[in-house]
């Protein structure tokens, strides 16, 4: 307990930086894996069990989804975030939060930038995603025009606070880049949630960057066992669905493991053979190469 202590301490308000002006601090923390446990187990005395016997429940609750134990510890965090990606964070409701109110408060005066070779292109196959970047002296065009604008959105706000004109009206030509900060505050159940939606590779990059710190910087300090569980069993987890275990089987009962690309067609769901293209499909593919199933 002690040792938890020392380390609680060591990271309350301390500012893990992200982004160009952003920044992830621990404020509190209630609860550690014990507490996991306890709840778990519901009655018990402390130096009952053996570390080991902590680590072996915790793996199971997990694994098994168990979740309500983990409802019973509870982590504070203030964030310094660009309104866009706060935009995608909000959306996990389970949270209690206090966001900085440009209504009572001046905007905080910093954007997040993009260098030139950090400008994402479009990917063909996911609406949402990103996949590569553009040339870097497109890059450098739009850098420019980047802090052409920022400057711009900024002295506008400013002069028309200067002006008399109500906080409340005068930020709502700000861009989506600007910082705001908040307070959140969210079980560990919900945040491993979160970490493993926002941590995962088709995240947006930006909002991966605020999980990454969250995750490896302080829940893995202060939750070392559920941590461990959480990387086994979630974050580099893989699921296989009811039609790519059917897949698996097909292959392996034709002999056809390691698979060529004309083996996989073959025994594919055969409500995928009518598409064209389908993204369920792909999923499989891709599952079975990491697998080593696929070639």
């Amino acid at each position: 307990m002690a040792e938890r202590n020392e380390i609680l301490e060591s990271l309350r308000w301390k500012k893990f930086p992200v982004l160009n002006d952003g920044f992830v601090s621990l404020v509190d923390c209630m609860g550690n894996d014990q507490a996991i446990v306890q709840a778990a187990r519901v009655s018990y005395g402390d130096g009952t069990r053996k570390v080991s016997d902590d680590r072996t429940l915790i793996r199971y609750l997990l694994r098994h989804r168990h979740t309500t134990p983990f409802e019973m510890a509870e982590v504070k965090l203030l964030v310094r975030v660009p309104m866009d990606t706060w935009r995608q964070w909000i959306r996990h409701r389970m949270a209690s939060v206090n966001e900085y109110s440009t209504r009572y408060s001046y905007a905080i005066d910093q954007m997040q930038t993009t260098a030139a070779d950090q400008w994402r292109l479009q990917a063909t196959e996911n609406r949402q995603g990103s996949s590569g970047f553009c040339d870097t002296a497109l890059g450098e065009v739009f850098s420019q025009e980047e802090a052409t604008f920022q400057t711009a959105a900024r002295e506008l706000y400013e002069k028309r606070i200067q002006a008399g004109m109500a906080r409340e009206q005068a930020r709502k030509d700000l861009p989506l880049s600007t910082y705001t900060e908040a307070y959140w505050k969210m079980d560990l159940h919900n945040l491993l949630h979160f970490l493993m939606l926002r941590m995962e590779c088709h995240a947006q990059w930006e909002i991966r960057q605020y999980a990454t710190i969250i995750g490896t910087e302080i829940v893995k300090p202060l939750f070392p066992l559920t941590w461990q569980a959480f990387e086994d069993y979630l974050l580099e987890a893989m699921t296989l669905t009811r039609l790519e275990q059917g897949v698996i089987r097909r292959l392996a009962q034709k002999g056809r493991i390691p698979a060529t690309e004309a083996d996989f067609l073959e025994v594919q769901d055969e409500s995928w053979l009518p598409l064209a293209r389908c993204r369920e499909r792909d999923e499989c593919q891709e599952k079975l190469r990491l697998l080593g199933i696929l070639s």
